[in-house]
């Protein structure tokens, strides 16, 4: 499936609870207020039931036989999240969004794996990601849609969560659309990549521009930059993160992490540049940049 979500997308909540401080109930009705079609959540344990006007199933396959929902979005603990995908897959989601942070490498790498070779027409997107939004008409995740203009031209995708968001408020703030912004995570083994994002806003007429978010550790942005290269025609804007981070040490999650000379922020933006991509320093320079290359479009 495409990364793309829209006014047709249905999706269920996995993991709602009726609780106070329910992070799923929580993100799920305020996704719904913004538009998105949510369309049922689900609880093994209260299958029949209903949470501020979602219906609530015992499993997915329930939920998307009643309702026709075609996009998961997980809640679950960490420890849940590895049966909780493939449930979503066996019951056919196109795509499956993993919010829940914490989950065991060996869990990603087992489950990510399971897909590509059992379900390849699911879309895993995540773990540990904030999801995604084509503003004006879809938010599946945790993303504020406040901070979100419809209307393009430009495409985000980026592997920090807050980035992401203030990637979108730079744009806004300038008065300039986005198409769809991505946050794939930082965790070790993303079920969607940049590559992915890269070219599907490549092929997507609405996309004119990307801005890509990175961060230190991994080979990821490096990797994004030879396709940039090879196969981009429309103009990038990027932000690596953690310039200042010494060689060995985390940066927030258990991907940012530097091995020796790999991963480093300066070898990535070297690479970038290396592609004919502008490189920020800062993620307000992004925003400048991209407000230049809009205005040549």
């Amino acid at each position: 499936m495409s990364i793309f979500v829209d006014e047709q997308t249905k999706v269920v909540y996995q993991g709602l609870s009726p609780r106070a401080g329910s992070q799923g109930t929580f993100y799920a009705l305020r996704n719904r207020a913004y538009g998105t079609q949510v369309v049922a959540g689900t609880n093994p344990t209260r299958g029949g039931t209903e949470i501020e006007g979602i219906p609530i199933f015992a499993t997915v396959a329930e939920a998307r036989a009643r309702t026709g929902a075609n996009v998961s979005c997980i809640f679950v603990p960490a420890p849940g999240v590895a049966a909780a995908v493939l449930e979503a897959a066996e019951a056919g989601m196109d795509m499956v969004v993993v919010i829940s942070e914490g989950v065991p490498a060996h869990d990603e790498a087992r489950f990510y794996n399971r897909l590509r070779r059992d379900f390849p027409s699911t879309r895993l997107l995540g773990p540990n990601c904030p999801g995604l939004i084509s503003p004006g008409k879809c938010n599946i995740g945790i993303t504020a849609g406040e901070i979100a203009k419809p209307g393009g031209p430009v495409g985000i995708v980026s592997r920090s969560g807050t980035l992401t968001y203030q990637a979108l408020y730079e744009l806004t703030q300038k008065g300039i659309g986005q198409t769809t912004c991505v946050g794939i995570g930082g965790d070790p083994v993303p079920g969607t990549n940049y590559i992915d994002c890269l070219q599907a806003f490549q092929a997507d007429p609405e996309t004119k521009a990307v801005i890509l978010i990175g961060e230190i550790g991994g080979t990821e942005e490096e990797r994004a930059a030879e396709y940039i290269a090879k196969e981009m025609t429309k103009p990038v804007v990027a932000y690596i993160a953690g310039v200042t981070a010494p060689p060995g040490r985390k940066m927030g999650h258990a991907g940012a992490i530097v091995s020796g000379s790999q991963g480093t922020a300066q070898a990535k933006m070297d690479a970038l540049q290396g592609a004919g991509v502008k490189v920020a320093l800062n993620p307000t320079q992004a925003g400048d940049l991209m407000a230049d290359v809009v205005a040549q479009l």
